[in-house]
């Protein structure tokens, strides 16, 4: 992939006075097409070696593009508030929506090449990085953002000599002093970029090298490509196919949530004093000095009326408010809908000492979305893959994340419903789409429990919970979530 890049390509002065014009018109009709139809955002990960002009290149963009449209998002040494948080949580909570470019620097690839440069990773923990990058990057794609990646080189000599005259105008290039320039004397590190891109560069998501010795040369090859890719992707129908259908015809299959027993229950004396006990132990738990260094993260599904605010409420009533927040997930807003679905909850992802809990979750896209038709086919069955991903970040950054179903019969369910339309103060909880989303029970069913069998990992588990009975499914949860953080701490 570098092999062109080490000769040399240059464009004359007046060459690029001929080419920059029709190039500029190009980008400009792109750009405004992709913002009128906010069909889909892009990014552009700008890396490469110091000194080979990626600043000037970025700047040259934003002369040629609309810049309102055009947003530049440069990491450094993660903040104190990045750090309290998973190593990804940063580049979710920047992504661009739908009809607009986000220009990346300092990317996702920034510490794994660092550390894999300097020693700091086992080669086994390099390519775990960049297999969790690859799913990342999959991930966007199949949401419709169109990611490029720029690598800028130089030949070695050519590299250091501009190096050498930057240095003396240090104040000017600090933050660029610090990025690669330390270690690029090393051979590993150039064996390091090399692996990266060839095992990062897909389909999805390709890596263009981009020879920079010489800058109107390097700027039209970074305006050409970027326009090209533009058009391309402008006309071109978005993807949408499946290797094999999700629901396979046969006799009925049972799932997890069968197995169930219903008729768990708690009488109101135990339950009082249960209740107490766990509520204790749970405000005990978050007080420790060691909750400081983890976060929970606890998400509620079920049936409607089943019991999740009652439940909820049972577990925030002992905990300092100071440390938690609770997140009712309902439909998406616009400026949610015009991101990838998983973007929306990683914004709300807690610090370390934090707790985050989810009145419904990121699994609606394989609940309500499948079930009413409001994604594919194929962006829900991809969705249990990115969940279970989405899962594991948080629980390698000490995030214990804690799920649960709570489950109750059909008729369990109308009971609540009638009583809920009866009591005054509880008629704001019954709504048409409740009793719309009934006649789908079956539906709704079977997606639930797909979703237990393909999300319900040893680093996630799903807990089922009896809810027939308020009283038992509350103590349940209490009791899963004492158990998990005792585990964790």
């Amino acid at each position: 992939m570098f092999k062109s890049a080490e000769l040399p390509q240059t464009l004359s002065k007046q060459e690029f006075r001929e080419m920059e014009p029709d190039l500029r018109i190009g980008l400009l009709q792109a750009q405004l097409q992709l913002v009128e139809e906010r069909k889909f955002s892009v990014i552009l990960v700008i890396a490469g070696l110091d000194g080979a002009g990626k600043n000037e290149a970025i700047s040259r963009l934003h002369e040629w593009m609309d810049p309102r449209h055009l947003a530049c998002n440069a990491y450094g040494e993660p903040t104190e508030e990045e750090r309290l948080r998973p190593p990804f949580w940063r580049f979710w909570r920047d992504l661009p929506e739908k009809g607009e470019i986000s220009i990346v620097v300092g990317s996702w690839y920034q510490l794994p090449m660092r550390r894999h440069a300097t020693s700091k990773c086992s080669r086994r923990e390099f390519e775990l990085d960049l297999i969790t990058i690859n799913a990342f990057e999959e991930m966007l794609f199949n949401e419709n953002v169109l990611i490029l990646k720029f690598w800028f080189d130089l030949p070695v000599d050519e590299q250091k000599k501009r190096m050498k005259e930057l240095a003396k105008r240090r104040r000017r290039v600090r933050h660029i002093l610090e990025e690669w320039t330390q270690f690029m004397d090393d051979g590993t590190a150039r064996e390091t970029v090399e692996e990266m891109a060839l095992r990062t560069s897909t389909a999805q998501a390709p890596w263009y090298v981009i020879p920079a010795l010489d800058e109107e040369y390097r700027d039209i090859a970074l305006g050409q490509i970027v326009s090209s890719a533009l058009r391309y992707r402008l006309e071109r129908p978005e993807p949408d196919s499946i290797a094999a259908p999700a629901i396979v015809a046969g006799m009925k299959r049972r799932s997890a949530l069968d197995a169930v027993d219903l008729s768990a229950k708690l009488d109101k004396d135990d339950y009082e004093k249960e209740l107490e006990h766990w509520q204790e132990e749970l405000a005990t738990l978050t007080d420790k000095k060691k909750f400081r260094d983890i976060a929970l993260v606890a998400a509620f599904e079920g049936n409607d009326a089943a019991g999740k605010g009652g439940a909820i409420r049972r577990v925030t009533r002992p905990l300092d408010p100071r440390i938690y927040k609770v997140h009712p997930i309902a439909a998406p807003s616009d400026e949610e809908k015009a991101r990838p679905y998983l973007w929306r909850f990683w914004r709300r992802i807690p610090r370390k000492g934090r707790i985050a809990i989810f009145d419904r979750s990121w699994y609606g896209r394989v609940l309500v979305e499948r079930v009413e038709g409001f994604c594919t086919e194929a962006d829900w069955m991809r969705a249990y893959n990115e969940i279970n991903e989405f899962e594991q970040q948080l629980v390698e950054d000490d995030i214990v994340v804690a799920k649960f179903w709570l489950a109750i019969s059909e008729e369990e369910q109308l009971a609540r419903f009638k009583a809920r339309e009866e009591t005054a103060y509880k008629q704001f909880k019954i709504t048409d789409e409740d009793w719309r989303n009934r006649l789908k029970w079956g539906a709704y069913e079977v997606a639930a429990g797909e979703m237990i069998d393909r999300t319900s990992t040893s680093a996630a588990p799903w807990t089922l919970v009896a809810a027939e009975d308020k009283r038992h499914a509350r103590i349940t949860v209490l009791k899963t979530l004492c158990k998990q953080l005792k585990k964790a701490l």
